[in-house]
């Protein structure tokens, strides 16, 4: 999902970004359009999850992708770090959110939530977080809880353009519940003109009214 209001980040290690470049490629065949809660649609998921660099880890040949274990292995090389400061730091929102985009960006999903909610905890009003959250939950087939916890994102920030992206394909492919979807995308583009993804929304919105139109015939 979209990064907003992020420091920049180091450089990505050569194993990091072939993690990411999989990872990518598989979001992508098993969830369509989502984006990150703040991470923006044209970059890799996790990018501003980089504040160390990654750890030293072998992947398989690029001809295969890697297991889920393969792929916690490397969440857990690159939280390594990050884990040890919060040790120090146990209640660091922001090191607690990192933690938690290393799984998420791993497909771990119930580790990326266990982190995500204790950033929660300190800073319930991170919109980002929290989208990042419920997508989260839209991953491990929890439509009802990425439901509620993009609403409520909207209470903290109403037009919030990512969390309006996301629920709008949750409302969608989850709730069978085009109309809402179209009334959440339409929100969006009315806010945020030049939103990043607006092609894709228009694309989406083109979709769901073709298939409205052709369930009226």
């Amino acid at each position: 999902m979209p990064r907003n209001n992020r420091t920049p980040v180091k450089p990505w290690t050569l194993s990091r970004a072939a993690l990411i470049s999989v990872v990518c490629f598989s979001l992508g065949i098993a969830g369509g359009w989502y984006v990150r809660g703040s991470q923006s649609p044209a970059s890799p998921p996790g990018s501003a999850a980089q504040a160390a660099p990654a750890q030293s880890t072998e992947l398989p040949a690029p001809s295969q992708l890697p297991s889920a274990t393969q792929l916690k292995q490397v969440a857990d090389a690159n939280a390594a770090p990050l884990l040890a400061q919060l040790q120090v730091d146990p209640q660091n929102p922001e090191l607690l959110t990192r933690v938690g985009n290393y799984y998420y960006d791993a497909q771990q999903y119930p580790i990326a939530v266990q982190y995500y909610e204790r950033a929660l905890q300190v800073k319930p009003a991170d919109v980002n977080v929290r989208t990042d959250m419920g997508t989260a939950y839209w991953y491990m087939g929890d439509a009802d809880r990425a439901l509620t916890e993009f609403n409520h994102a909207l209470q903290y920030v109403p037009d919030n353009p990512n969390t309006l992206f996301n629920l709008g394909i949750v409302k969608w492919k989850g709730k069978n519940d085009p109309a809402g979807a179209v009334a959440e995308w339409q929100k969006l583009l009315a806010a945020h003109p030049d939103y990043e993804a607006k092609d894709k929304v228009e694309q989406m919105l083109a979709e769901v009214k073709a298939q409205q139109a052709a369930s009226r015939r």
